[in-house]
């Protein structure tokens, strides 16, 4: 499991949502929270990216009938 910290770039690109879709599925639960690294500054780890990424897949597959 990986404790590396991405910024807001890194996730948007490894997620391919925007800024505002991250802080609104932050806000609603449906996103890992970021971590507070300075007064104006948040990070995600890296390792909770890639599990709700795993978890989208997952549950597109079980939509489309496949089981993942």
């Amino acid at each position: 499991m990986s404790n590396k910290i991405l910024r807001l770039p890194a996730v948007k690109a490894k997620t391919g949502l925007s800024r505002s879709t991250i802080y609104a599925r932050v806000a609603q639960g449906t996103f890992p929270a970021a971590l507070i690294l300075g007064p104006n500054t948040v990070g995600w780890l890296e390792a909770d990216v890639e599990a709700w990424i795993e978890k989208q897949i997952a549950a597109t597959r079980r939509l489309q009938g496949r089981v993942a």
